[in-house]
């Protein structure tokens, strides 16, 4: 079975590896709503990722760690495994020598450290599985880390362009609002008068006896000019025209 420190470890990752998958799934479920509730998109996935990082620095600790069990469970293996060498040299030397006794209680300490060693043997079987799991597991998540800055600069351009297309609507409907309108009509109306009091200041400064026979000529009646034909015609003929001349 898995010792304490090498299941809180797989523990760890489990752990992390959940919480990448629910923050990158929630990143792309709710960016549509980060941007309609006026929330900086840029900021949340920024920070997003600084979390990321961070869990995936705790897991290489925390793997580092494994790999330093490990490697001390290897170190009292073999060191349960000379130690067995050890009694087995000494139960044949008693032996030798005549001393069965000695030599049997040499063997029994063989036999002791031959179990210790047997079972750090199979800790060792699984604390090998477990940092095997570990690497593929980090490599994992920092691939996972690496699409997740490619998707965050997708988001943040999709973000920005979609900022960018409110304020253009924001503009467009102003410009047609009633108000916008309203303006420009004023704007339009104090353009004619200006032009209005130009022209008049134009006839105002022009000269004053050509001024005199506008007035004279704005004046002539029909009445008048019909006078006036007349006394042309008399002064040319003694005799009066055979029909009269058309009223107008």
């Amino acid at each position: 079975m898995l010792n304490q420190e090498t299941t809180a470890t797989l523990g760890d990752l489990e752990k992390a590896m959940g919480l990448f998958d629910r923050t990158f799934r929630a990143l792309r479920a709710n960016l549509n709503g980060m941007v309609n509730q006026a929330e900086d998109p840029e900021k949340i996935l920024e920070q997003a990722l600084v979390d990321m990082e961070d869990n995936l620095l705790q897991l290489r600790q925390a793997m580092a760690q494994a790999i330093a069990t490990q490697k001390r469970t290897e170190r009292q293996s073999a060191q349960a495994t000379a130690t067995a060498q050890e009694w087995y040299n000494r139960a044949e030397l008693a032996l030798g020598k005549g001393e069965e006794s000695a030599a049997r209680q040499a063997l029994t300490r063989r036999q002791t450290a031959l179990e210790s060693a047997q079972v750090m043997e199979n800790q060792l079987a699984q604390q090998r599985q477990v940092v095997a799991a570990m690497k593929d597991n980090m490599h994992r998540l920092e691939t996972k880390i690496a699409e997740a800055k490619i998707q965050k600069d997708l988001y943040i351009a999709r973000a920005r362009s979609a900022e960018a297309s409110q304020r253009l609507q924001a503009m467009i409907g102003g410009v047609g609002s009633g108000g916008t309108m309203a303006a420009f009509d004023k704007v339009e109306q104090r353009v004619l008068d200006l032009e209005a009091q130009t022209e008049a200041l134009k006839e105002l400064s022009g000269d004053p006896l050509e001024r005199q026979f506008v007035a004279l000529e704005g004046t002539q009646t029909p009445v008048d000019r019909e006078l006036e034909a007349m006394k042309t015609r008399l002064a040319g003929s003694a005799h009066p025209p055979e029909s009269l001349p058309p009223v107008g």
